[in-house]
């Protein structure tokens, strides 16, 4: 799938992809346009390459918003079967912004959990650009129960700026509903896993992010607040969100060395927009592994790692107290 225009850093590829286009649609194809395209080919994988592998924190936040990235229905379409969806939270109202239902991944019946931004303009308002109200939250909650009643692994996907941050969603108890959430995720008596594939920002985030696997995608981002969010708090501007997007260590490879997440997806060349079927195979291959490992441990092993492991984050010793 081609990228299309849109990211600063991607025009020179852009052009080698028109070109190539432009060549191949060529209807008399000679030997020596064959060549010319082959030799554009690897001339492109050269610079995805080149590119995709020097990305900075600015330029990865620019990759997990991409217009193309695959969303979670995507995913639910191309690596698993039999999806159900479910609606409603039984108390307000179906909050379009919160995925939920029954399926299957290879031999596992599972309940998938996610964030949904749509794909037209029509769509996102639809799912307010993937940030969740209240009652997605508790739509989220209801499921979760379904899930520890019916001991159906757990599988939630993030991909949200953050939590809806409008006068009716805090009306209707929008942080007391995200701590609720992770509360009754910490204790929830079947396997779990978490995978950011796209943006992981602020509560929003974390209110499907506790599990026993914590997973991202390579080029998506976990934060506790949005780049723009933190560079108005701290040097009062949005411009300065490049500047606030370094020195947050958001990054897939930063979080695996602190150990927030325990494992980072390798995304195809150029990013998952760029191929979502080869995406969608590695994440099902990851997730029916894990859930392999998982399924061997005690409900109560789950849940004691599970608080242990969240327990661990953040907790640091300098060399002296160390020694």
């Amino acid at each position: 799938m081609s990228a299309g225009p849109g990211l600063e850093f991607e025009y020179e590829i852009a052009d080698l992809e028109s070109k190539i286009a432009s060549l191949e649609r060529q209807t008399n194809r000679t030997d020596e346009i064959e060549k010319e395209i082959r030799d554009l080919r690897r001339k492109l994988v050269d610079l995805l390459r080149d590119v995709y592998g020097s990305l900075d924190s600015w330029q990865t936040v620019q990759v997990a918003r991409h217009k193309n990235r695959p969303y979670t229905r995507d995913y639910l379409n191309l690596a698993f079967d039999e999806f159900v969806e479910l609606h409603g939270d039984k108390h307000f109202g179906d909050d379009r912004a919160m995925l939920s239902g029954f399926a299957k991944l290879d031999r596992f019946k599972v309940l998938v959990l996610g964030h949904q931004k749509g794909r037209t303009f029509k769509e996102r308002a639809a799912c307010h650009f993937g940030c969740a109200h209240p009652e997605g939250y508790r739509k989220a909650m209801v499921k979760m129960r379904l899930a520890e009643k019916y001991r159906m692994p757990l599988i939630c996907f993030i991909d949200t700026p953050g939590a809806y941050p409008g006068i009716g969603a805090e009306e209707r108890g929008q942080a007391q509903v995200i701590a609720e959430s992770m509360f009754m995720m910490s204790r929830l008596k079947t396997p779990v896993i978490c995978v950011v594939i796209g943006e992981g920002g602020s509560g929003g985030a974390l209110g499907i992010g506790v599990g026993d696997r914590i997973a991202m995608l390579q080029h998506s981002y976990y934060s506790v607040i949005s780049p723009e969010g933190c560079a108005g708090i701290l040097w009062k501007s949005h411009e300065h969100a490049p500047k606030a997007a370094a020195a947050l260590r958001f990054t897939s490879d930063n979080l695996k060395r602190l150990g927030v997440v325990d494992d980072v997806l390798e995304e195809p060349l150029g990013g998952a927009h760029r191929d979502h079927h080869q995406m969608a195979s590695r994440l099902k291959s990851y997730l029916s592994r894990t859930l392999s490992d998982l399924e061997t441990k005690t409900t109560e092993d789950l849940v004691n790692e599970r608080y242990e492991k969240f327990r661990r984050i953040g907790v640091f010793l300098d060399e002296a107290e160390s020694a």
